[in-house]
């Protein structure tokens, strides 16, 4: 698991994904457009946005788990498991894939 704020994939590597979808794409003559940069911007950002989802969930469930911190000692739940559990959750109600 990454440590907080820090995503799985490097920015670059996201940059160059997207440099190559935009190109596989003009290639294919799949698309056109008048201003390459700012569609580079748009793929950039979508991809970041993407690549970036579990580092959120994972911020939502360490803020959930905080809430709970009595409750779990209480009952002997260990945070790891809990982690876990939550997250699990949290991916089957959104319907993401990581």
């Amino acid at each position: 698991m990454a440590p907080a704020g820090t995503m799985q994939l490097p920015r670059e590597f996201v940059a160059f994904m997207a440099k190559q979808v935009l190109k596989r794409l003009v290639e294919s003559k799949l698309i056109q457009f008048e201003q390459p940069a700012y569609v580079y911007e748009v793929i950039s950002q979508v991809m970041l946005d993407e690549a970036m989802i579990e580092d959120r969930i994972n911020d939502e469930v360490r803020k959930i788990l905080e809430q709970h911190g009595g409750e779990m000692k209480q009952m002997g739940a260990s945070y790891e498991e809990m982690f876990k559990k939550v997250k699990k959750q949290i991916v089957r109600e959104r319907k993401v894939i990581l």
